[in-house]
């Protein structure tokens, strides 16, 4: 029996060592990202949970110490496009509405005459009557 309980315990150690190199490695590669180090991100792209990482102290202070000495976030080329494209796309929006409304009365324009068109074709066949 503990012969079992020392191979548990063994595996449970390899798990751990391997998790805690995959999240390193992750880290590494995060740091060379223009993007802004979390816990999250971390997670996800290293597969483990938050809490996990939040636990360990090592990568804890990995994690600190990349986000101080990064510089502090400024606008990237990426956020200006984005924002320029969502300005862009709503001064298209207004000049779409606006185009809507004129083509609306001019379409309502045009029924109009028409209507007078048909009503007087009308007219003039009912008083033409052989």
């Amino acid at each position: 029996m503990t012969d079992r309980n020392e191979r548990l315990r063994q595996a449970a150690h390899d798990r751990h060592d391997a998790t805690l190199a995959r999240a390193s490695a992750s880290l590494r590669s995060l740091a060379c990202a223009p993007e802004p180090i979390t816990f999250s991100r971390l997670a996800r792209v290293a597969g483990v949970s938050r809490s996990w990482l939040y636990r360990q102290p090592e990568l804890r202070r990995q994690i600190d110490q990349l986000r101080q000495s990064s510089s502090p976030p400024s606008r990237s080329r990426a956020s200006v496009l984005q924002r320029a494209s969502a300005d862009s796309n709503r001064e298209k929006l207004t000049i779409y509405r606006e185009e809507l409304t004129r083509l609306q009365a001019e379409n309502r324009d045009l029924r109009e005459q028409l209507a007078r068109r048909f009503g007087a074709e009308r007219a003039a066949a009912i008083l033409n009557l052989p």
